[in-house]
């Protein structure tokens, strides 16, 4: 059980990292009246010149275990390579800190099972920062499968492509395919069973940069996405279909990122000696739903104070975060099999 804290007093934080991500949490628990951001830390004099610049009260060190001391600080923000999260949120929770870990939480299941135990004997939040689960265009998305607007869930497809990133530390998987994990479990409460992962890794980088992966339910439902750093344009857009609508989410039409579609396929039964099925296409109206357009950050953080006073649970978890590892991990093992399916449950710690 999650230790809870008072209503109504800010929780000081400590935020590691100072690179791609997290800039962006540090102008967020900046302006936020939930936290306190009291520590800065880098391995780069460079990065922490730049954040002494722009967040003159916060002190910038170069060590952040040192911040995970002062019994001042509640939380911990972990803005790091994939990499170095294991060590650093085992340190911050051992020191009797919150944390909230950049994606992925680990790589590996068995890690992430003792970090999710660790948090637990010591009454501590661990929870992931999968950001677009907090966007108002998911919200929407899922809005509209738990109303059952859409009706039985049919398929998921996605592309996520972009020109770099190159991660040094993790695969292009790892890297964009775990948005549209985070998204998919949000949005439908499901697992999958199976996963089959092909790819290829294109020069300079020894990573897989460019990746398709489909992941197979225990039902009819199935779901496929399509990942690159390759591509000379951004493109970040999923279909997904049910039974009595579908739902174009579009992330980079900011206008209409949610376009839900009264089209689908039906079949009707036909007179005759054959007794077959008449298919056919039913095509209507299209509506633009409108969305929470405040930014993502500000939303989780305003959700994660609500977790460290007991009045929330956390939307994405250790456990979220370990059920979207074990996944990547399955894809990475199907991917040296050549696309091979491989079981889910099968990653065990």
């Amino acid at each position: 059980m999650i230790s809870r804290q008072p209503i109504g007093r800010s929780f000081v934080a400590s935020l590691v990292g100072f690179g791609y991500w997290g800039p962006n949490l540090a102008r967020n628990l900046s302006s936020s009246r939930d936290f306190d951001l009291k520590y800065i830390s880098d391995i780069s004099s460079d990065r922490l010149e730049s954040a002494r610049h722009l967040h003159g009260s916060a002190i910038c060190i170069d060590d952040p275990v040192a911040t995970f001391a002062d019994p001042e600080v509640d939380v911990v923000f972990i803005a790091t390579p994939a990499s170095t999260h294991f060590e650093l949120c085992r340190a911050a929770l051992e020191n009797g800190k919150h944390v909230l870990v950049e994606k992925p939480l680990t790589l590996d299941a068995t890690s992430c099972e003792f970090l999710i135990k660790l948090a637990e004997r010591h009454g501590l939040l661990l929870a992931v920062d999968h950001t677009f689960v907090f966007t108002g265009a998911v919200r929407k998305l899922r809005e509209l499968v738990v109303g059952g607007d859409l009706g039985a869930l049919r398929y998921f497809d996605s592309i996520r492509v972009n020109l770099g990133l190159v991660q040094p530390d993790i695969d292009v998987l790892w890297d964009l395919a775990v948005h549209d994990l985070s998204i998919l479990q949000f949005v439908t409460d499901r697992v999958p069973v199976a996963v089959s992962a092909t790819g290829s890794a294109h020069k300079p980088s020894n990573q897989t940069s460019t990746a398709y992966m489909t992941l197979f339910y225990d039902d009819d439902f199935i779901a496929h996405i399509g990942t690159s750093w390759m591509s000379p344009v951004k493109i970040r857009r999923s279909i997904l279909a049910g039974t009595r609508q579908m739902v174009v989410y579009d992330d980079q039409d900011i206008g209409q990122q949610i376009k839900l579609f009264d089209s689908g396929i039906e079949t009707s039964s036909t007179s005759g000696a054959d007794h077959g099925k008449l298919v056919q296409t039913r095509v209507g109206d299209m509506l633009a739903p409108k969305i929470d357009t405040r930014e993502a950050l500000s939303v989780e953080l305003e959700h994660l104070a609500s977790c460290l006073r007991g009045q929330e649970e956390p939307l994405v978890s250790g456990e979220s975060g370990l059920d979207i590892v074990r996944v990547l991990e399955a894809a990475t093992r199907s991917l040296k099999q050549n696309g091979s399916p491989s079981h889910v449950e099968d990653v065990r710690a």
